[in-house]
């Protein structure tokens, strides 16, 4: 190729170099081939907890669904053609009572601080699962621990090391949920079935009352760990994005910002693969992974930043970077062991939020208590200065505040859930960039300690684990509550989406974006020498 010598690299910008990547890629490799991947995505993930739970599918005008399945009553295999397919629930009662045990090594809020404790466990020789019935939990793994003698002989083994946290969960079970539907007057019970149609569109609507939405690729209903099913859709990744990048980000941004969000938000899917192993997909369409609504809801703007970033990702060290992002940082980013435990992520540092210089970190940690509450009441000078949630103020009064707690101790079983009343909190110590990493509250029962984000797990008014309390008093000088003040909305790791707003609106590009919030990353199209996950 003979390049033309009328281009003048002197003259080209800091902020060209930055986007020169993209933009040569596009002009030089249009043809470049994009290494295929699809996805398999839980959109509805409990279908059949309830009875009353049903599914709706149907095709678009001029084409019709194939379904897959063998029936329960003769074990044949089907293949049938329909336009529509409601899937409902029927309770099959159990000729036999089934008891269904499950040995629960841990409970978290989050699937990353799962992930580490299951590292833990499987590095003392114990094999382990990681599950989401409500919670993350880490499970000893079923297939290994398969009857009750050696679950209990697995968790005396546990117990007598001094875990005492660890139990087992036993349900006696008397009826299953079977999946029932008709297709042209005949009906038909099931327990896994493919669903697809020609044109690679398909309508779902999960309830009675639920919303239509259209989705590319094709669909399995399949059976879960937790007695009931799950609607998966598998799909191409740049397809998937076009329904996850407008309802992160939104519809009408700037460009760079929705550029950079498309990069980290197909960068995060495929790294994040492993999730739901457990139960035979990948991601989830919420937030506990990133919010997917297929194909309904697709904006210009989003599929513009699909396309001219097609299959680039962000990498450190030639791996998948831990893609982590939120809408509102609070003025700060965090680092990864400020919210979660597991291994640093070197990548993923505290950086104030703000393209000049508002606060000295360095000079100024936030680890103090008088530096922290300083910092929070700036207001000037950051990428998220204006946004409803850089700052806040929640007040919450004792009662309220013990019975988020209460209700929290229940979900996680803890030893003290049947306190009656908080007496105290108080922040016990934070990181450096602010995050509370230990706070104890003081029951009537005793002292319960909350470590990092399951500050916002056990109570309502926090929106981040960047606040301060501030207690206030009744007529009596009696302590009546609890003011929560601080910044931000989630955990603050990693790119914040109003942040990269302000960004793209002083003209960033969306590489020098994802560099100013990942450190040490780089941009490239996806290839196989690329590590999409390496273990802790």
């Amino acid at each position: 190729m003979k390049f033309n010598s009328c281009l003048n690299f002197n003259l080209i910008s800091p902020q060209l170099w930055l986007t020169l990547p993209l933009l040569l890629g596009a002009l030089f490799f249009p043809n470049l081939p994009v290494l295929a991947v699809d996805l398999k995505v839980g959109i509805v993930q409990r279908f059949g907890d309830e009875l009353e739970d049903e599914i709706t599918l149907k095709s678009n005008e001029g084409d019709s669904l194939t379904v897959k399945f063998t029936n329960i009553s003769n074990q044949e295999e089907k293949t049938l053609t329909t336009n529509q397919l409601k899937l409902s629930i029927v309770a099959q009662p159990l000729p036999n009572k089934l008891i269904e045990e499950r040995l629960i090594l841990g409970d978290y809020g989050t699937f990353e601080t799962a992930e580490d404790s299951a590292n833990r466990w499987q590095s003392l020789g114990i094999d382990v699962e990681i599950t989401q019935p409500g919670r993350w939990q880490v499970w000893a793994k079923r297939s290994t621990y398969s009857n009750p003698l050696l679950k209990r002989l697995l968790l005396s083994a546990i117990q007598e090391k001094g875990y005492q946290d660890v139990y087992i969960e036993t349900a006696i079970l008397l009826e299953k949920p079977i999946v029932s539907f008709k297709i042209n007057d005949n009906t038909y019970q099931a327990n896994y079935l493919e669903i697809n149609s020609s044109k690679n569109i398909i309508q779902v609507k999960d309830g009675i009352k639920g919303t239509w939405r259209n989705y590319g690729g094709t669909f399995t209903l399949q059976p879960n760990s937790y007695g009931n099913y799950t609607l998966v859709n598998k799909v191409d990744i740049e397809t998937y994005l076009r329904g996850v990048v407008p309802h992160e980000i939104g519809s009408n941004v700037p460009m760079a910002a929705a550029e950079a969000q498309t990069i980290i938000a197909r960068t995060y899917a495929l790294r994040n693969t492993r999730r739901f192993q457990a139960d035979n997909y990948e991601m989830c369409a919420t937030t506990h992974c990133q919010v997917y609504y297929g194909l309904t809801g697709t904006s210009s703007t989003s599929d513009k930043a699909i396309a001219s970033t097609k299959g680039l990702v962000l990498t450190y060290d030639n791996e998948l970077v831990d893609a982590l992002y939120s809408s509102t940082t609070g003025g700060i980013t965090s680092y990864f062991e400020d919210v979660w435990n597991g291994q640093n992520r070197p990548y993923l540092k505290s950086v104030i939020d703000s393209p000049q210089q508002v606060w000295n970190l360095g000079e100024n940690t936030l680890e103090s208590e008088a530096n922290f509450r300083k910092f929070i009441s700036l207001q000037n000078g950051f990428n998220e200065t204006g946004r409803s949630l850089f700052r806040w103020n929640r007040k919450s009064s004792i009662q309220d505040l013990s019975k988020d707690l209460q209700k929290y101790l229940e979900r996680t079983k803890h030893p003290l859930k049947d306190f009656k009343i908080i007496k105290e909190m108080k922040i016990v110590n934070r990181s450096s960039s602010g995050r509370i990493i230990k706070m104890d509250v003081i029951t009537d029962s005793g002292v319960v300690s909350l470590a990092k984000n399951e500050v916002r797990s056990a109570f309502t008014p926090p929106r981040s684990t960047l606040f301060y309390l501030d207690p206030f008093f009744d007529k009596n000088n009696k302590l009546a509550g609890y003011a929560f003040v601080g910044g931000g909305f989630g955990h603050g790791v990693g790119l914040s989406q109003f942040g990269s707003y302000n960004l793209a609106n002083l003209g960033w590009s969306a590489q020098r974006i994802l560099q100013f919030y990942y450190p040490g990353t780089k941009v490239e199209p996806l290839n196989n020498s690329i590590i999409f996950w390496r273990p802790d």
